[in-house]
């Protein structure tokens, strides 16, 4: 009787804590996540930021447009082979089938693009994923919005040449790049060969083992080379373990910089006191609360139904959570004007995220100003923005010590046809006529 009252009671704990089953007028919405295992630091803040703003979305406004929104988490563990199971899994839940994914992983988008396309799923891969896929003739079904890794490469060489006095001062340098061993991190390496070559500094790449706990020997090979800069593409615990790396090696702080991905507090917290001076780019946004962070506390956290911790709203990777959601979540408005307030299907928010286009009033509005900047995207462009600033953490905080920087098109737009043209070619893809799109 006893072990019939447990099992009865376990089995209506999971019923409790279980996936939202999406209703007739729901709009399914897959979270693909990594709570656990050694990305979760950077993985729970994300997870909860996309989560809460879905949840407020339906607690505020009952929806976008009364289409109460049915969210549901697969976990991941940043392994690729469980981001494509989670996605074989949710692709067709709900009314019309899953609305749009955010693999929140280079190596899952690598996966999904092959999918996608037979689907109709938009890959919504927030300044992540592949570069090229700002094509959107080429990659109808990916969205790489606000920034590539491209992007952030070409703004890192601007701002060392910045501090270092110009282009010019670049000659005869040395910058090497310590980065996670897989699609993720070797994504800026053909940007920075590009600028390597353009302005005569030295570059080398420097591998990371997955997960980065081990990286004692390719620090001692920094020290040894003495490189002018280091830049940082790693994630999760890679992160603080290389900043205390350099440290034990004597390497300045203040000469390394890591991409938007290794600039959040899970990033130079654990490293303590050796992480002061370190700086990252930022995906336009930094840490703090803006106008829709009154809204998160107003309709969730007041009531005990926020999923961030009350210490982590306002953090870096909660924001981009948020955003990454807010994104998404305009992209389904955009397409109910054309398709009607019901359930959207991939295809309908795919038109939603190519005629995506949020003027700064309308960002003002959405409670984010000061974290993103207008943005529009098209048939042609799915990225829509190639702008980042530099911060820089002072033991406490995130500070900004940068204005903006605009990636070079002239250096990048080639990289971006002459990738997707080849992409094309081996995948015998047709381009698709983006004149000829409405």
């Amino acid at each position: 009787m006893l072990r019939a009252t447990l099992f009865l009671a376990a089995a209506a704990a999971v019923a409790m804590t279980g996936p939202a089953v999406a209703q007739q007028n729901e709009q399914f919405l897959p979270s693909l996540v990594y709570r656990t295992g050694p990305y979760a630091p950077n993985g729970i803040p994300f997870a909860n930021g996309v989560i809460d703003y879905w949840n407020m979305i339906n607690e505020r406004d009952g929806g976008i447009n009364g289409v109460k929104i049915a969210p549901e988490e697969c976990e991941t563990g940043y392994a690729t082979d469980k981001g494509v199971e989670c996605y074989e899994r949710m692709k067709s839940k709900g009314p019309t089938g899953a609305g749009y994914f955010s693999p929140l992983s280079t190596g899952i988008t690598f996966a999904l693009t092959e999918k996608v396309p037979g689907d109709k799923i938009p890959l919504l891969t927030m300044g992540y994923g592949r570069s090229e896929s700002r094509n959107g003739a080429v990659f109808p079904w990916n969205f790489v919005a606000v920034g590539s890794y491209w992007t952030a490469a070409d703004v890192a060489v601007q701002h060392i040449a910045k501090e270092m006095g110009g282009f010019g001062s670049l000659k005869g340098k040395k910058i090497s790049l310590v980065y996670h061993d897989s699609p993720y991190g070797k994504e800026p390496i053909a940007a920075l060969e590009a600028r390597a070559k353009q302005h005569g500094f030295t570059f080398k790449a420097i591998p990371v083992t997955h997960p980065g706990v081990e990286q004692k020997s390719q620090w001692l090979a920094i020290r040894q080379d003495r490189p002018d800069y280091v830049l940082l593409w790693g994630w999760g615990v890679m992160n603080p373990t290389a900043i205390k790396e350099a440290a034990g090696v004597g390497f300045p702080r203040d000469k390394m910089m890591g991409v938007w991905w290794a600039g959040a507090e899970p990033d130079v917290i654990p490293a303590g006191d050796t992480s002061t001076g370190y700086k990252a780019l930022m995906l336009q946004h930094g840490a703090g609360k803006f106008g829709i962070h009154a809204d998160i506390e107003k309709h969730l956290i007041g009531k005990g139904k926020g999923q961030g911790k009350a210490d982590d709203i306002g953090h870096v990777l909660y924001n981009r959570g948020l955003l990454n959601s807010m994104l998404g979540v305009e992209a389904i408005r955009t397409a109910m004007k054309r398709y009607g307030n019901k359930p959207m299907t991939g295809e309908q928010v795919r038109w939603g995220f190519e005629n995506l286009d949020l003027s700064a009033a309308r960002i003002k509005e959405l409670g984010f100003e000061g974290m993103v900047a207008p943005i529009k995207l098209s048939c042609q462009d799915h990225q829509g923005a190639d702008q980042a600033r530099v911060q820089q953490w002072d033991g406490k905080a995130w500070k900004v010590i940068s204005d903006w920087y605009t990636a070079d098109q002239k250096i990048l737009a080639p990289m971006v046809k002459e990738a997707a043209d080849k992409y094309a070619a081996e995948k015998k893809i047709t381009p698709r006529d983006c004149s000829k799109e409405s």
